[in-house]
């Protein structure tokens, strides 16, 4: 019997995948093919880009700024971006990271073949990292094409494709080793929704494909988590998914990525909170705050509810949450499943840009006044977004302190909620006030959370 389970154990050994390759095919097994057929789409991108000079605080001080003007380094200087992109059609419509072509001038894209084509950026958004590009041609172009993010799975070979450290175009293999990541540092303010990948992933790479065993493109290399600057086999990628929704506002003339705005503040759902919240383990989103005109809250969502999905997905972090709207998209309803009191219930939300109403009234004051300098705005929900404020933000925000105004303490993105006991609800409330014969100012400014007075004589 003891020879007869050696015998049984060594025969398995093959089904283990521990034979050694034994005819002509399984010793050419490789992934030429598959890198021979999507390398074309994958172009190296150069870019330039105008730097302002960097300005001490000195500089900067209207007092002491003529003894330290330098006209030669005023000078805005010239900087070369590099870094990859990926062809998405062949009309010429390329995918790339912001930070790779978000700033330039001058954008040349060169194809594998050698080609080289002048483009332009139809759309690009900072905070998602992503950019939109237009080759200058009216040759027919090799693409890649998208497979649907949502059906990735973890443990998916995978490969990355790109011009690390300017050598040129070079293919790394790995697998997808995670769903759902958020980017260290990334926080929830963003479209914070990451592949990871231990396929190695290194400077120069940014902007590159990353694709499956089929040559579909799954998402576009973005950053590495490292201490050393290499890869440590941690990286990650925009999915396709929103890709694809940037493509299509492109494709429609949009310039900046307009994305649906909730209009809540939540945390996630963690072990402690799930019991008594009727879940048999943690998960969702516990909604702690609606401002009045959010469309959750026109759908029905009160403070208190968990959100669990998002259009048909699950949702475990607000990060998590904007992505599935933005993917989504702007002009549709998404069907919202939540929990409210241990019951499942289902809303539908229409997905809206945040309104720009009331009237933001922007006002910059005049050489007249107390401050001049001082731009204003009237706060409403599309203020809010773009500044970053709290949700529970109203009143008047600061866009550029001015001169004088920074010297006494003020700083863009401050909200002036008072000014001498007068309470501010429009950017004229501070310019009627700051053009009178006062000459002692004492003003309510809210930093974040935080309230401070600030007193002084001009």
């Amino acid at each position: 019997m003891k020879y007869l389970i050696l015998v049984l154990m060594f025969c398995a050994a093959p089904v283990l995948g521990q034979q050694v390759p034994s005819t002509a095919a399984q010793i050419q097994l490789s992934f030429a093919p598959l890198v021979k057929e999507a390398v074309p789409a994958v172009v190296n991108i150069y870019a330039k880009i105008m730097a302002e000079p960097a300005r001490t605080p000195l500089q900067r001080d209207p007092f002491f700024e003529r003894f330290f003007r330098d006209p030669f380094s005023e000078q805005p200087r010239v900087q070369n971006s590099l870094g990859s992109g990926v062809i998405l059609s062949e009309d010429g419509i390329v995918v790339s990271n912001y930070h790779v072509v978000g700033m330039a001038t001058e954008i040349r894209v060169v194809l594998n073949d050698r080609r080289e084509f002048s483009a332009r950026v139809l759309l690009g958004d900072e905070e998602a990292d992503l950019a939109i590009l237009q080759i200058e041609t009216d040759d027919k172009l090799p693409f890649l094409n998208l497979r649907e993010s949502e059906s990735v799975e973890v443990g998916e070979l995978v490969l990355a494709i790109g011009n690390p450290f300017g050598v040129g175009q070079t293919v790394s293999s790995g697998i997808v080793s995670g769903l759902a990541r958020s980017r260290a540092g990334g926080g929830n303010s963003g479209l914070g929704y990451f592949i990871q990948t231990d396929a190695p992933i290194n400077p120069g790479n940014s902007g590159g494909a990353l694709i499956d065993m089929a040559g579909r493109l799954i998402g576009i290399n973005t950053s590495i988590l490292t201490r050393s600057g290499g890869s440590n086999g941690i990286g990650f990628a925009i999915p396709s998914d929103l890709v694809a929704a940037f493509v299509a506002q492109a494709r429609t003339g949009q310039t900046s990525f307009g994305r649906p705005w909730a209009g809540i503040s939540g945390q996630p759902v963690d072990a402690d909170m799930a019991g008594p919240l009727g879940l048999d383990r943690p998960g969702g989103i516990i909604v702690s705050g609606m401002h009045e005109a959010s469309p959750f809250r026109g759908a029905g969502l009160q403070v208190g509810d968990v959100i669990t999905h998002v259009g048909g997905q699950p949702v475990n972090t607000p990060a998590e949450m904007i992505y599935r709207m933005s993917v989504e998209g702007l002009g549709t309803s998404a069907n919202v499943t939540l929990l409210r009191g241990g019951n499942a219930l289902e809303i539908y939300v229409d997905l809206i840009a945040a309104p720009d109403s009331p009237p933001r009234a922007e006002t910059v004051l005049g050489d007249r006044s107390l401050l001049p300098g001082l731009r204003l705005v009237r706060v409403n929900p599309a203020v809010i977004t773009e500044l970053n404020l709290i949700l529970e933000s109203n009143g008047v925000a600061i866009l550029d302190p001015g001169r004088f105004g920074r010297r006494v303490g003020l700083q863009a993105r401050d909200l002036i909620l008072e000014v001498n006991g007068i309470e501010i609800d429009h950017p004229e409330d501070v310019a009627a006030i700051l053009s009178g014969q006062v000459r002692r100012i004492e003003m309510v400014v809210q930093r974040g959370n935080r309230r401070t007075l600030l007193r002084f004589r001009v």
